[in-house]
């Protein structure tokens, strides 16, 4: 038996039929025996719309309240896995950064992970059996409790720290690219892939 993070992308929970299919990935590592957590990202395109409405809105707006609005989406979408998790006989419960919690400063909208408990989630996994479906990209600040947003692909750093944080054997990350490079081949094609990358080595990487 492992301890594994499992995190998936926007593309990966796009609608309801591609959350499905999620679950079934989740489903198969829970039947083998394994204690699993997942990280998700909202669904594609929703936190561009999300952004666009704040700007709507105002131009100059609360930075405050713009992290209560883009953390929202992948709020919907930890809600959705669970709930297809459970139709499928998964004990499965979403939670959202601040439930956690996942500790962070208070820089709104690039936000940096500080701290994480751990230990609620472990002791659901020896004691229920049950996935926790976190919803990646967002925290909270500890001195003022409001919800803080880790910058654009915020959602691995929550699922590498989230990882470090339950000494998890595994954190996978599905993507639509094959592997973790030193830096990104679209701009630098002398661009090597990493065959091993430790959780303190992605965290930093994801981070920059």
């Amino acid at each position: 038996m492992a301890r594994l993070v499992m995190k998936f992308g926007g593309t990966s929970v796009a609608d309801i039929e591609r959350i499905r299919n999620v679950a079934r990935h989740v489903k198969r590592e829970v039947d083998a025996g394994h204690e699993v957590a997942v990280v998700v990202s909202a669904m594609s395109g929703k936190t561009n719309e999300l952004v666009a409405w704040c700007g709507e809105a105002s131009p100059l707006h609360d930075a405050r309240e713009y992290d209560a609005v883009v953390a929202s989406g992948e709020q919907v979408t930890a809600g959705l896995l669970a709930i297809v998790l459970q139709s499928m006989g998964v004990t499965a419960r979403s939670w959202q950064g601040w439930q956690i919690p996942i500790i962070t400063s208070h820089a709104h909208g690039a936000a940096r992970i500080l701290d994480i408990n751990g230990t609620e989630l472990v002791k659901r996994f020896k004691e229920r059996k049950e996935v926790a479906v976190i919803a990646g990209f967002q925290g909270i600040h500890k001195e003022t409790g409001r919800v803080t947003t880790l910058g654009r692909g915020g959602s691995d750093t929550s699922a590498v720290a989230v990882a470090a944080a339950v000494q998890a054997d595994r954190c996978d990350i599905y993507t639509d690219v094959d592997g973790v490079y030193t830096t990104d081949p679209r701009v630098v094609p002398k661009a090597r892939r990493l065959d091993k990358v430790a959780f303190e080595e992605m965290l930093e990487l994801a981070s920059l």
